[in-house]
């Protein structure tokens, strides 16, 4: 399980969010919602261990997550199978055939990352997800460039896959990816300008 009890979150040393808690059980996961700039970028990547909380608690074992955010983290110059052969090595596992048909890059196999459309360069990213196997999955956006059918099979790999699986997602998205999964609206979490001091404290 994934625990979070009276987060606070900053972004450039000012505090965005105050008091998150929520629970996400083995199996579930969660979509974050709220207006751009409310702080779900940040809140993913406090979650994820890329940056340190203000205050409170986040309990989940940090070898088990994973963030993904709008970067694709591909190499031109390596083909489709090369890439996913590279994630594999810096992990440790194996690319299961699986990948190719969740993603649809069964025919991609041997073209050049570089070569490839926006749309086809994000699947050939999410593919990583399948490849690196780690449990909770932090994920900003993960549907950016993708057309509906693509959206579908990321849904249906979250889904299917990593969920069936006992798997842990968090997702910030603005659409509806057709997940049985429960909504957090940030909302209620936005931190008020002197919840940590003034903004004029936040920069000293």
């Amino acid at each position: 399980m994934l625990r979070v009890d009276n987060l606070t979150c900053a972004r450039g040393g000012r505090p965005v969010l105050s008091n998150v808690s929520f629970d996400v059980p083995d199996g579930q996961a969660l979509i974050l919602r709220g207006a751009n700039g409310i702080g779900k970028t940040t809140l993913l990547r406090t979650l994820a261990g890329l940056q340190p909380a203000l205050s409170g608690d986040i309990q989940v074992d940090e070898e088990d997550t994973a963030y993904a955010s709008h970067a694709d983290g591909i190499k031109a110059q390596l083909t489709v199978a090369e890439n996913l052969a590279f994630w594999a090595d810096i992990y440790g596992t194996d690319v299961p055939e699986t990948v190719y048909t969740d993603f649809d890059l069964a025919d991609l196999r041997e073209r050049f990352a570089g070569t490839l459309s926006a749309g086809q360069k994000r699947r050939l990213g999410l593919g990583r997800l399948g490849v690196i196997k780690r449990k909770v999955l932090f994920l900003d956006e993960p549907t950016v460039s993708l057309d509906r059918f693509s959206v579908k099979l990321f849904a249906n790999f979250i889904q299917n896959r990593h969920l069936a699986n006992g798997g842990i997602a968090v997702i910030a998205t603005h659409i509806d990816l057709g997940l049985t999964a429960r909504e957090l609206d940030l909302e209620p979490y936005r931190a008020a300008i002197d919840d940590l001091g003034s903004s004029d404290e936040a920069f000293l």
